[in-house]
């Protein structure tokens, strides 16, 4: 089974679980997902409202997002672009993000930084 798929209107989706839920597969539109995390052999899809869990290394799902919607900035985290509200540099070149629909902080390593010189 495909971890991105489109629907009749070309629409790209998202096939996860909902993390306690067992087998139900929800269909999570790409355009919603918040940002994505490696968590061991699963991948941890964030939304503004839920998160839920793709049997699928975060390697594996990269090359099937849109890389100019979806940014890698850390090893093990992909954040959507548009979602990102502000981008903070600390001394050490450490990139901290603020995200518009969630009140996480999440940092960029100095590798992906250059992604947030313009901001």
């Amino acid at each position: 089974m495909q971890q991105e798929e489109k629907d009749q209107r070309g629409r790209n989706w998202v096939s996860a679980s909902r993390s306690g839920i067992g087998a139900t597969l929800h269909m999570i539109p790409v355009d919603e997902v918040v940002y994505l995390e490696a968590a061991d052999k699963y991948v941890r899809v964030v939304t503004a409202e839920r998160e839920a869990l793709i049997r699928m290394s975060l390697r594996e799902l990269l090359p099937r997002l849109p890389a100019e919607r979806f940014w890698q900035i850390h090893r093990g985290t992909v954040v959507r672009a548009d979602a990102v509200a502000t981008a903070t540099r600390d001394d050490s070149g450490k990139v901290f993000l603020t995200l518009r629909q969630r009140p996480e902080r999440l940092v960029a390593s100095r590798l992906y930084a250059h992604l947030f010189r313009a901001m």
